[in-house]
Order: structure tokens, then C-alpha cells, then sequence
């Protein structure tokens, strides 16, 4: 059944409220994002169209296209992807809800193809650079960086590590359990005498917290004043604080943490699969760096 109201923006910014409820704050905020450049564009260059149901692939849809092909700096191949993407989702969604939309307006065709992603580690003599530096500073969010260079996983799911996640497996074996995450699955990821020592500074460094913040973190490995987003902001401005003291170029987080592949995945390929890490994709191949 048709639903009725509100004009395309209306209708577009009412249902990305509704994601809101279930998404990550980064995903709404892409998708947000996505409405709000192509109601700028239809606005420019079609503005009588004020409803769903008047959308057209020609010339509406194609006009865009050709838009995000002429933006000056020019988009890349997965940003125009990306916003091909979100925007399909956002009109599939007001159709299963029940509004009048074109089938079809966005086609498989339509997607640019994609550049092979390779993550690559930072070069051995920043990554040198910068882990010494990490250890000089000893605080919380550095270790919580060395943590992340050393196991591989993601700035996110170090945030949500569990008071508990060391765990010894078996004789001599020990693993850090990493929870759900941008995969949407847990695993296991070995854990040596080196990433046991930095979760051991880690407890010892959070026993010294404020008993606030301990209050506010009651199970989790980090201690933190706010929520996940606001300890997420404060590792990113540590490690980029770290990253200038030790004079090497800024690192992002990625390339922080493909350090481990890089050491404890075995070379066998020009694409050696790093999946075990929590990796979507191959990596890149192996580079000697320090431990």
C-alpha cells in the first residue's frame, strides 16, 4: 500500500533517522551523506522533482552519474561506487516501505569498477618510529595502539576488547578473543609473549584509572570517560600526536594495524590471504619490519 507524506528530502532524512536505530554512527552518517548530495544535485538541476515517484533512470539517475564523474576534485572509482550504493539502498528501502519508485533506477552497470585494494603496512623505518614512540609515551592509548599494531585487529573491536578477552587456549597457547565487529563475527587471534605483555601493561595502566571512568567501563579492557565513539576519537588523536613527535608521516589506523600480517603471515603469495586477521581481502605482500 502506498504510503503518503512528505516531500523526497522529507521522506529520505525520515528514513535515514530510522537506520540511525540499528547502524553505526559512521554508516547513517554515509548515508546522510548520500541524500543530502543527491537532493543538492536534483535541486540544481531538476528542482520541480519533489516527490519519489517522479524520479526517472533518464535523466534524473544518469544526470547523476554523469555529476559525480565531473566533480573537480574528481571522486574516485569507490567513492562514486559508494554513493551508488547508498543511494540504491535508500530508494529500495522507501519502495519496500511502500512508496511509488521506478524499479531499476540504479543498475549493476552502473558501478565503476574497482581498483584492487592491497593494504600495505607503514614502511619499516616509520613504523620503527613510531612504535618506539608509543612506548616512550606508556599511557593507555598508546599501549592500546601498540596493541592493535601487534594483533592486527581494528581500532573498533580494541575499544569493545573484554576485561577477559586473554585466554589461554591450551598448554603454552594463549589467544585474545576479539568480539563481534565490522565483520559481524568474533574470533581468536594468537596471542605471543609480546601481546601478552602489552594486555598485561594495559590491566596495569587501568587499575590506575579515575574510579569514574572504571564505573563507565565495567567489563571492557579500556577504561573511558565517554562512549565507544569518544575513546575512538581519542586513540585516533593519539596516534597522531605519537606520529608527529616521531617525526614520520601520518600513519591511519589501517595501515597501524597491517603490521601484523605483515609479520606473522607467511609469504606465499604476490597475495598472501590474511582472512585469519579479520581481513575482507588479500594483503599486500610481506615486508620485514621491527617487532
Amino acid at each position: 500500500m502506498s504510503q503518503s507524506g512528505g516531500t523526497f528530502e522529507q521522506l529520505l532524512e525520515a528514513h535515514v533517522r530510522t537506520l540511525a536505530l540499528t547502524l553505526r554512527r559512521d554508516t547513517v552518517t554515509n548515508y546522510r551523506c548520500v541524500a543530502r548530495r543527491f537532493l543538492g544535485y536534483l535541486q540544481t538541476a531538476f528542482p520541480q522533482v519533489r516527490r519519489p515517484a517522479q524520479l526517472r533512470r533518464d535523466p534524473h539517475l544518469l544526470g547523476w552519474f554523469r555529476w559525480l564523474c565531473e566533480q573537480d576534485p574528481p571522486l574516485c572509482n569507490k567513492t562514486r561506487a559508494d554513493y551508488l550504493l547508498g543511494l540504491r539502498r535508500l530508494l529500495d528501502d522507501l519502495a519496500a516501505n511502500g512508496h511509488s519508485i521506478q524499479p531499476d533506477l540504479i543498475r549493476r552497470e552502473d558501478f565503476p569498477p574497482l581498483p584492487q585494494y592491497l593494504p600495505r603496512p607503514l614502511p619499516p623505518q616509520d613504523d620503527r618510529l613510531l612504535r618506539d614512540e608509543l612506548r616512550r609515551t606508556d599511557d593507555l592509548p598508546a599501549n592500546a595502539l601498540l596493541l592493535t599494531r601487534a594483533t592486527g585487529i581494528r581500532i573498533g573491536e580494541c575499544i569493545d576488547l573484554a576485561l577477559d578477552c586473554l585466554r589461554q587456549i591450551g598448554p603454552d597457547q594463549w589467544a585474545l578473543h576479539v568480539p563481534l565487529g565490522k565483520l559481524h563475527t568474533g574470533r581468536w587471534v594468537p596471542a605471543d609473549d609480546r601481546i601478552r605483555r602489552i594486555v598485561a601493561r594495559i590491566l596495569a595502566l587501568r587499575a590506575l584509572a579515575p574510579p569514574a571512568r572504571l564505573a563507565k567501563s565495567e567489563g571492557l579492557l579500556l577504561p573511558r570517560c565517554g562512549g565507544h565513539y569518544a575513546l575512538y576519537q581519542t586513540l585516533l588523536r593519539a596516534l597522531a600526536d605519537a606520529a608527529k613527535r616521531a617525526g614520520c608521516s601520518g600513519p591511519v589506523t589501517h595501515r597501524l594495524r597491517h603490521y601484523a600480517a605483515s609479520r606473522t603471515m607467511p609469504r606465499r603469495s604476490e597475495r598472501s590471504d590474511r582472512r585469519p586477521l579479520g581481513y575482507r581481502v588479500a594483503c599486500a605482500p610481506a615486508v620485514q619490519h621491527a617487532a
